[in-house]
């Protein structure tokens, strides 16, 4: 059985998020932290590799004793690497991913740029505890309203397996709406909630037995994970 489905959501930044571009190289008196933005609009997005990574390691720590270090990715809980595949080494226990992720972009750039932009310039400072001098920077974030457009595409290898793959990636979503997103999480940065859910069948068939509405029914409660505190 083969078949590719797609999966769309928006996500909405909730507190100011900061993804940052790795460009080492800043002019005299250029922002010292940007985020990353599109080269063809100049708009932020988030990349997709931010939203896969962070995915998989809330997945593979919901998973863990929390005695120590998470494990390397080959010893992922079997569900995660169908998802998410597995690097391997040497070709050596390559597992090709179910799951491929797209770049996020803006969706509701019209409305933010009325309300005053897409990002905001964040002032602080760190102190030096021994000496109490401020080192000051100047942090780039997304402001809390942007939405963007999220998009995956799963490949259906084993119709058996296809709700338990949809609950283990609903299962990563809501993990994602309870912790953050990009840099400095545990200062308050990037809050942000996963919604409006939809799912198509692009090419062949799905399972007998299984419909559009049993897949949706995985992420019919993924908004409401951590609503309570936005």
């Amino acid at each position: 059985m083969y078949a590719k489905i797609r999966i769309t959501c928006t996500l909405r930044v909730v507190t100011g998020l900061h993804i940052g571009n790795s460009n080492g190289f800043a002019a005299i008196g250029a922002l010292d932290n940007p985020v990353v933005r599109d080269a063809f609009t100049g708009q932020p997005y988030i990349p997709g590799t931010s939203l896969k990574g962070k995915m998989r390691t809330l997945l593979a720590r919901s998973r863990s004793d929390g005695s120590g270090p998470l494990n390397s990715c080959e010893k992922d809980a079997e569900p995660i690497c169908r998802l998410f595949g597995t690097p391997g080494k040497d070709s050596v226990g390559v597992r090709a991913a179910r799951l491929q992720f797209s770049d996020a972009f803006v969706s509701n750039a019209e409305e933010m740029i009325r309300r005053g932009g897409l990002t905001e310039i964040k002032k602080e400072n760190t102190i030096n505890r021994a000496t109490s001098v401020a080192k000051p920077r100047d942090m780039e974030r997304i402001v809390r309203g942007a939405e963007f457009r999220v998009v995956w595409y799963y490949t259906l290898e084993n119709g058996a397996e296809l709700l338990e793959d949809m609950q283990t990636l609903a299962e990563g979503c809501k993990l994602l709406n309870l912790d953050y997103l990009g840099g400095s999480g545990t200062r308050g940065y990037g809050r942000v909630c996963l919604k409006d859910f939809s799912v198509q069948c692009m090419l062949g068939k799905l399972p007998e037995g299984v419909g559009i509405g049993d897949i949706k029914d995985c992420f019919k409660d993924v908004s409401d994970i951590g609503a309570e505190d936005l």
